[in-house]
């Protein structure tokens, strides 16, 4: 319906005329009057259609005055968005920025000469690091590191379900932590290292400490990844809580240091879970999911049989960090 406003500019002395006017007919939707010290403003807002007549009955009526002026004015309305339609534009961007983030992680999981020298150079460096108690060293080796995209790939496939991508993930992921590992175990042939080297030693015991690091290593990792800002500095957080563990694990193998190598190793499996843990938990806490009801419900039981593999793996972790911290089972390699 096409709606029209007319606007007359009248004397003060006709607000009785107009007045009786407007109440002897129907045709418009809705009248107003305004005064000022000169003139009245009358506003009527009619359909169309009623147009030509309304204004033929104004100028008949007041067109002998001096001070009458009429002014017809087009009306655009402006569309209203309703519930549905608002609803169904917030599950459009969600869905498209999820798939997105879905797009970058997936397009960055794979094994190419870069991400393997990466590994080896990082690796070598780290050992250095902890042979010779450096700190810096470790750093420097952590952040070239290439460990945050498959753990932030692995909880991304989790979330959305997608089998295929956790597979390939799954496979770059063990492919980089066997190949650091061997490294590692390589050097510790070659230089052998004992609890007296304080960076070695510090990564034998398991505290408690320990999961709350890899718990907020992998919060970060997943926010950064869904506000497209994958810092050096997130992925040194990451890189703590696994490469020089790894790097310890290794070397202690080679040394054929038993008793605190499963230390480590326990170090080394529970953030894994922890990192894995607290990224799924952070994606699903920010609706990165698919958005289609039917997606959404396949996608949500895997993510509850992988969350609860995790969950599963982490408790028993737990379980021998208490054995650990009660000196239960070290007798058993001494």
């Amino acid at each position: 319906m096409a709606l029209r406003l007319i606007e007359v500019f009248l004397p003060l002395t006709e607000e009785k005329n107009i007045r009786q006017l407007l109440s002897s007919d129907s045709h418009w939707t809705k009248e107003s009057i305004f005064k000022s010290q000169e003139q009245l403003l009358v506003q009527i807002l009619l359909e169309e259609e009623w147009l030509e007549s309304v204004a033929s009955k104004l100028k008949e009526k007041f067109a002998h005055l001096e001070d009458f002026q009429l002014l017809l004015l087009p009306v655009e309305s402006l569309p209203i968005q309703n519930d549905s339609e608002s609803a169904e534009n917030s599950l459009y961007h969600k869905d498209k920025r999820n798939q997105e983030i879905y797009d970058r992680v997936a397009e960055s999981i794979h094994l190419c000469s870069t991400e393997i020298s990466l590994v080896i150079l990082s690796t070598a460096i780290a050992a250095i690091g902890l042979v010779e108690g450096s700190e810096v060293v470790i750093i420097g080796a952590m952040v070239i590191a290439p460990l945050l995209k498959p753990n932030m790939a692995l909880a991304v496939a989790t979330t959305f379900g997608d089998l295929s991508l956790a597979i390939k993930t799954v496979k770059v992921g063990l492919t980089e932590i066997f190949l650091s590992l061997l490294l590692s175990i390589c050097l510790g042939i070659l230089v052998p290292v004992n609890l007296c080297m304080q960076e070695i030693a510090i990564r034998t015991s398991v505290n408690f400490s320990d999961v709350v690091l890899a718990f907020a290593s992998g919060a970060a990792g997943a926010i950064s990844l869904t506000v497209g800002e994958q810092s050096a500095v997130v992925g040194v957080m990451v890189s703590v809580a696994l490469l020089p563990p790894l790097v310890a694990l290794g070397m202690l193998i080679g040394s054929q240091l038993w008793q605190p190598a499963v230390e480590t190793a326990v170090l080394v499996l529970t953030n894994i879970a922890c990192l894995n843990l607290a990224a799924i938990a952070t994606f699903w806490l920010r609706d990165i999911r698919p958005q289609k009801w039917w997606q959404k419900f396949q996608a949500g039981k895997i993510t509850g049989i992988v969350t609860t593999f995790w969950t599963i793996i982490l408790i028993l972790l737990i379980v021998a960090i208490f054995m650990f911290q009660f000196d239960v089972v070290k007798g058993n390699f001494q």
